[in-house]
């Protein structure tokens, strides 16, 4: 048996720049990993500034900045549904610096129109952190005391009744057109950017009710509006004798949960570092005054888990479009 030779010195080169080659591709993700958050982080708000969604989500990025040891800064990008987040996600670097929040639209909205981006493809579901309270909501001169008002107005005046919503295709939206078509009503649907809007134009009087989350809240508790009911799956704890929907037999549930995503392709690492400091946000105090202050819960969902329920809301959602006619023919 022969005695293995040393290597050549050609063969010591090759070796050494092979090498240094696998070094030179490792070297800048690991030292990536380190330094990240090396700047401020943008975490996109697909909803106008002074709404409900848009003080959660503040309360979250200060607690996040906090852990993550850099500014995380709230964009509110409003419009489209609340679909602009995912718009600008689609076009960022999947370097962790952008973020946004992708509300329940994002699985129903593609099966009505054509969108800039691919539910299933375009993002990644980093994790879940809360869901919300929506309620139906009139002024408090209004002559419907009740939702059983509502649906005898509605059939003795087909589409005459007005509701506002924070947008086509929202959860707001699409909990009141199936309550409606269970009921067998019509109405007439008013959409608006945000909270905001659709709280200025019920108490102006210019819709006769208000379908959105609780950034009604301070004007129910103020006597300023009524609320008639709410789509979750039991009553809330704020408001524990107003009825939901479904107690109320229109077998409607909707509570929309949401969190942080960002764009496909981040890596695996620097995701597993963003979902551990959001999902520590949950047991910050501030963060749950917040949650509270607007009747939601924490409804917790890490990446592996949001990815599925992504996958699985977008089936179901288009269902539900398809059953209430809202479907895109092209």
């Amino acid at each position: 048996m022969t005695d293995r030779q040393p290597p050549s010195p050609r063969r010591r080169q090759l070796m050494a720049a092979v090498g240094a080659a696998a070094g030179s591709i490792a070297l800048p993700r690991l030292v990536y990993a380190q330094a990240f958050p090396a700047k401020p982080i943008r975490y996109i708000c697909p909803w106008p500034a002074g709404g409900s969604t848009d003080a959660v989500i503040r309360a979250i990025a200060e607690s996040a900045a906090k852990i993550l040891g850099q500014t995380v800064i709230v964009d509110n990008k409003p419009g489209a549904g609340g679909m602009l987040g995912a718009i600008e996600l689609v076009n960022a670097r999947p370097d962790g610096y952008t973020l946004s929040q992708l509300p329940h639209g994002v699985f129903r909205i593609p099966h009505m129109q054509k969108t800039a981006f691919d539910t299933l493809k375009d993002f990644t579901w980093i994790a879940c952190l809360t869901g919300y309270t929506f309620g139906l909501v009139v002024r408090a001169d209004s002559p419907h005391k009740s939702i059983k008002d509502v649906v005898e107005w509605a059939k003795a005046h087909p589409g005459e009744f007005t509701y506002g919503s924070t947008g086509i295709g929202t959860s707001p939206h699409l909990a009141v057109e199936e309550f409606a078509q269970r009921a067998g009503i019509q109405l007439n649907h008013v959409p608006f950017k945000g909270n905001a809007d659709n709280m200025q134009a019920i108490l102006g009087g210019h819709t006769m009710a208000a379908s959105d989350a609780t950034g009604w809240g301070p004007m129910v508790e103020s006597g300023k509006l009524r609320l008639l009911a709410t789509y979750g799956s039991k009553r809330t704890k704020r408001w524990p004798n107003v009825p939901t929907l479904d107690e109320l037999g229109y077998q409607t549930v909707s509570d929309s949960p949401f969190g942080v995503c960002g764009p496909k392709g981040m890596d695996a690492g620097l995701t597993r570092t963003l979902h551990d400091a959001f999902k520590r946000t949950l047991d910050d105090p501030a963060v749950q005054a917040s949650f509270d202050k607007y009747d939601q819960t924490v409804i917790y969902m890490n990446t592996e888990t949001y990815t599925r329920f992504a996958r699985e809301s977008f089936v179901a959602e288009k269902a539900t479009i398809e059953r209430l006619g809202l479907a895109n023919k092209g």
